[in-house]
Order: C-alpha cells, then structure tokens, then sequence
C-alpha cells in the first residue's frame, strides 16, 4: 500500500508537464542542443509519424528543421524591423519564413537562416486590426455563429471564422463592426462551435477541482503547476488522481484569458516531464521558446493521451459560450473532455496549455490552446525544467 501511494504521487507529479481539454511575435530563447533529439526522438516520433503521416527520418528531419527555425525567429525578426509581417515555419521548404512589407529588409532577414516573402500589411498593423474587433466584442459580444477570429499575415487580414449558412442582423452587425476596424476575410466554415475540454468526474484521472471537475495538469513550475483558466477558480481545492490533497487555485482567469496557476503541498512535488501515456516515452521539458505557425506541436491530456499535429494560427480570439478568450494559438490537435488544462509541447519546448474546440480523437477536430509564457509572467513564476 505505501509503495502503490509513492508511485501514485510519482506519476501524478509527472503529470505537471502532461496535458488535459496566438501576434506572431516569437519569444528569444536559446535552441535545444542537436544532441537532445535521440533521446526526445524515443517520446516524440512515432506519435509525429501516426498523426502527421511521416516516416521515421522525415519526423526527425523536420523536428531538427523546426529547432532550426526557433533559433533564428528572433534574430530575423529584429532584422526585419517595423517591416515584420509575421513570421511561419514551412514544411515543404523546412524553413522560417519572415513576411516583409519592405523587401529592402530582404538581404538583412536572409542573412540570419530565414527565408523572406512579400506581405501586405506588418503584424503590429494586423495586430492593431484585431485589437479594435476585440475591444468591440467586449461592449457588444459576438453572436454565437461567430467562431473565433485571428491575424492572418498571408492574407493581410483578420479572419473571422463563421458558422457556414449563418445570416442574420447579429452576425451582420457584428461583421459590419469588425470591417470598420480594418480589412477583414470571412471564413465560413461547418466545424461545431468551439468548446472547453473539462469533464465530469471518472475514477483514475489525474486530477479534481473540488471534486466534480476533471482536467490535466499543464506544467510544472516552482511551488505547483500551470492549467486551463476554466478548470477552476481562485481557492478552489484540487485532489490528485489517487484522491489526496494537492492543493488549490492561487490563481485563474477565464474567460478573457484561460490560464492558472495551481499551488501545491501535502507530499507532491513538481518534475519537468510531459507523460506519454505509455504510448509514447515521457518527454523531458528544456525550456518554453516559442514555436512558429507552421511548427509541429504534440498534447499529452489524461482522457485522449498523446496525439500530434500542427499550429495552424496564433493571436486568435475564441468566441466560447461562457465568453471571448484573446491571444490563443489554433493546432490541428484533436482533444476531449478532460483534457482541458494540458501540456502542448514542440519538440522539448512547452508550448500552452489545452483551452478547447471542436471534434474528437476518434473523427479529428481543431484544439486551441492558451500561450503559457503568459501565464508565466502573469503569475511570476518559472518553468520546472531539466
């Protein structure tokens, strides 16, 4: 019995890097070491292969590309200058591409490892755009056939993801409104309306807010673990999956945002590990740079377990039932409920943590996940890393 309680608490603080259930400014940070691959290649490559329909090699080359490619973000983008017009990682070239508005910038941007294209419109101008549709929806909320809406640096725009078929004075208000704050694309779209990733109790998960929510531990950081916004509110109380106390809710915030920060004791301890399930090896977490649209990206969640994919857009606002959350990163990753809370990581870099969206693992679906350098800052704390 004591040694079945160690390996509980042993595998419930492995989760503090597993999963439950974004601008293109690319945070500086060093690139994981060449030599980290082999042994991030044991978790990450055959989930990278099933998911992405890659072979062996093809998962290897890119994920050395996509490091590759973080390494360079930030010093293409200040050679870019006020010219930067987003940056995205391309799979078929297996390279950073910088959008320019200003090809004179071209050679400097060249020059750092990325490849350059013509843009129409910078990111801070974008940015600016979807900020004022923002700040709009905050007065008068977006109806319920509005999906989400993001920057688009290939289009110069903002799309806004609609309900295909909608039509009425609420959605044409609201398109009305967002078409004054700058250029606009419509996207209609047949994906049910985006949804939280948090689940009713079932036996054996990992861990419990208040004892009638389930969801996933994000990552570890000093003195406990980040999660969704959604899962819980500030003081309320989390139990590990082997029904123990772990602690509670020093911090949360949702809608708006979907982050917190869940502070913990009674025997648990934090590790820099994303769990695979037994269908991957454990991953090891090396830092929190972030990885470019375009990057592949893996979610670990205590329901779905490990699955791949890749990000699809960053800076996009997701219109929930319960309210608007800003500044999420959009994946091709399918995710269920009790996911909600988990760790997206890229390569050995974490990424977020699960928010919600449409669909399942069984059929496919898009998952949104919130940027956890900003959960960081926001609550002043620092990844557990190894």
């Amino acid at each position: 019995m004591v040694q079945r309680k160690i390996l509980l608490r042993i595998s419930a603080s492995v989760l503090l890097a597993a999963s439950v259930g974004v601008g293109t400014t690319l945070a500086p940070a060093s690139a994981a070491p060449d030599t980290a691959l082999p042994e991030l290649s044991a978790g990450v490559l055959p989930a990278m292969q099933r998911d992405l329909g890659l072979t062996e090699q093809q998962a290897r080359t890119r994920l050395l590309a996509e490091a590759a490619a973080a390494e360079v973000a930030p010093a293409a983008q200040q050679a870019a200058g006020e010219a930067f017009g987003g940056a995205w990682f391309d799979a078929d070239q297996g390279a950073l591409v910088v959008g320019l508005t200003d090809q004179s910038k071209a050679e400097a941007v060249r020059a750092t490892g990325a490849r350059t294209t013509q843009v129409a419109r910078t990111e801070a101008d974008l940015a600016a755009v979807k900020a004022r549709i923002d700040e709009a929806a905050q007065h008068t909320a977006a109806p319920a056939s509005v999906h989400s809406w993001r920057t688009d640096p290939r289009s110069g725009s903002v799309v806004i993801s609609v309900r295909a078929g909608a039509d009425d004075q609420e959605l044409d208000a609201f398109l009305d409104r967002a078409r004054q704050a700058g250029p606009v694309t419509v996207e209609r779209t047949t994906a049910p309306r985006p949804e939280t990733f948090a689940a009713g109790t079932v036996g054996g998960d990992p861990y419990y807010i208040n004892g009638n929510v389930r969801c996933s531990i994000g990552f570890s950081v000093q003195g406990g673990f980040v999660s969704a916004g959604h899962c819980g509110t500030a003081g309320a109380s989390v139990s590990g999956w082997d029904g123990s106390a772990m602690g509670s809710f020093a911090g949360s915030s949702f809608p708006g945002n979907d982050y917190s920060f869940i502070r913990i004791g009674n025997g648990w301890w934090t590790v820099p590990v994303v769990l695979g399930w037994g269908t991957v090896s454990d991953v090891l977490v090396r830092g929190s740079r972030e990885a470019a649209v375009g990057t592949s990206v893996c979610r670990s969640g205590s329901t779905t377990h490990w699955h791949c994919g890749t990000i699809l857009a960053k800076n996009e606002t997701v219109n929930y039932s319960q309210g608007a959350v800003y500044g999420m990163t959009k994946t091709s990753v399918c995710a269920e409920g009790g996911d909600s809370g988990g760790s997206f990581i890229s390569g050995d870099q974490a990424q977020g943590m699960t928010s919600g969206g449409w669909g399942n693992c069984s059929s496919g679906g898009e998952t949104w996940f919130q940027p956890v350098n900003e959960a960081l800052s926001v609550y002043g704390v620092s990844l557990v890393t190894a």
